[in-house]
């Protein structure tokens, strides 16, 4: 039983990481947006993660007293130092939305890892890790349109 719980928090605290991620690049690089329409589907985009996000939380309750795990202060910094010196270049639109798109595509990526290589996930834990990667497919969907 206690591998069950391990491996549910394990997604759990890897989708979070994932919104964490997602969320931080927005915010990362919004002010940077100069198209109107581009930024609030930006907007919309964090809305999403944010909500997933406390979905998130609110599930992983059932597997832990602690927290869900997000990632390091370290990370965020040099992923945010990464895409400052990718956009010092070219800070188009365009080169956001094809940033935003290869992130969103790691993303899929670990999302569709733990789905194929998790059978023992929690009927709402599949359910919230297939949101997830439906999420970050639609994205990707949208960020083509400003390439």
């Amino acid at each position: 039983m206690k591998e069950k719980t391990k491996i549910n928090k394990d997604v759990l605290d890897e989708l979070n990481k994932g919104c964490a991620m997602g969320m931080d690049a927005i915010r990362d690089i919004l002010e940077k947006v100069e198209d109107k329409k581009f930024k609030k589907v930006l907007e919309d985009e964090f809305d999403k993660y944010k909500e997933m996000h406390q979905r998130i939380e609110k599930k992983y309750t059932d597997f832990s007293k602690e927290d869900p795990t997000e990632t390091n202060a370290m990370n965020k910094m040099m992923t945010a130092m990464m895409t400052e010196m990718k956009l010092m270049k070219d800070n188009s639109d365009s080169k956001i939305a094809e940033l935003l798109m290869q992130g969103t595509n790691m993303g899929i990526i670990e999302g569709k890892k733990l789905l194929n290589h998790k059978e023992h996930l929690e009927k709402e834990v599949k359910n919230i890790l297939k949101e997830y990667i439906e999420m970050q497919e639609n994205s990707v969907e949208i960020y083509k349109e400003y390439l």
